[in-house]
């Protein structure tokens, strides 16, 4: 099927309890990897893309591998922008076929993150696309971004409902202690923040730094408004390890489809247990039905 908003899709996610799984693609494989994980869970994904991922292929490039693999599949897929700072990538993105973006204006003062984030909006008003926005800094490394803990800044919800009443976000990513990266010790959530943001302002939670969160965090997190959960990292490692597992265990064997396939199914085994862990399976249905009764 075509690509979908993010926007109704988190909604619904929202109302019905459980979080979108959103992964950050690495290539062609990882991409089908991921659909074909959704497609045999019955259940949505969103496809995300790093700024840095875009800059290494292109824009022509991403697009065609996700809608390649979406439209030949029943279930929703969303194609996101993941953190990105750059305006002008942020617009390429919207006009290419990405059906929702990602400003990432968090360093900044409130008033400055907004004026930008205000800008974002109109964009994606212009090209009819989903939006995410974050106040509040998360800690650890995403990409090329490196937050200290010393400098990241929870989310207050006063401040969460000011700046998501401005914008009409589809997913607000917040800083609820969560870090990007994998954890040095025991992440300390704060479920009431959770709880208080999104009681303040009624938009899906965008979850980042899921990477090595137990399972009761996800739970507790998703119970309290997390639409959206963010997996990097963990792909990441899957991605080279697999492949040097099989090398470990075939020494011998160089054919490449060989390898190619067994990175394929590592990472979609990945992506199938978070999605399930997300409460994503057999939601599809409902979701799609949600969208033929408001068309």
């Amino acid at each position: 099927m075509p690509l979908v908003n993010m926007k109704p899709l988190l909604r619904h996610a929202m109302d019905n309890g459980y979080a979108v799984a959103a992964f950050n693609l690495v290539d062609y494989g990882t991409t089908k990897a991921m659909v074909k994980a959704a497609e045999e869970l019955n259940a949505p994904v969103i496809c995300q893309t790093s700024a840095k991922t875009i800059q290494y292929f292109s824009h022509r490039e991403i697009v065609s591998w996700v809608r390649t693999v979406a439209e030949e599949s029943p279930v929703p897929v969303v194609l996101h922008l993941d953190h990105c700072k750059d305006l002008a990538m942020i617009e390429e993105c919207a006009r290419s076929g990405w059906t929702s973006i990602m400003i990432d204006a968090s360093e900044y003062p409130f008033e400055e993150n907004l004026a930008m984030s205000l800008r974002v909006r109109d964009i994606a008003d212009r090209y009819g696309v989903g939006m995410e926005a974050e106040l509040g800094q998360i800690m650890g490394v995403e990409d090329d971004m490196v937050v200290d803990e010393a400098d990241s800044v929870l989310t207050d919800p006063d401040d969460a409902r000011r700046f998501c009443d401005a914008l009409d976000l589809s997913a607000f990513a917040c800083a609820v202690g969560t870090a990007h990266g994998f954890y040095k010790g025991e992440p300390v959530v704060d479920f009431d923040r959770i709880e208080a943001i999104n009681r303040a302002t009624g938009t899906p939670m965008a979850l980042h730094g899921g990477t090595g969160l137990s399972d009761e965090t996800f739970a507790k997190a998703i119970a309290r408004g997390a639409a959206k959960v963010n997996i990097s990292t963990n792909l990441k490692h899957v991605f080279v390890e697999s492949v040097e597992d099989y090398r470990r265990k075939n020494p011998d064997d160089y054919e490449p489809l060989r390898v190619i396939d067994a990175q394929y199914q590592a990472c979609k085994a990945l992506f199938a247990g978070f999605i399930e862990k997300f409460g994503g399976r057999d939601t599809a249905p409902a979701f799609l039905a949600s969208l033929r009764e408001t068309a």
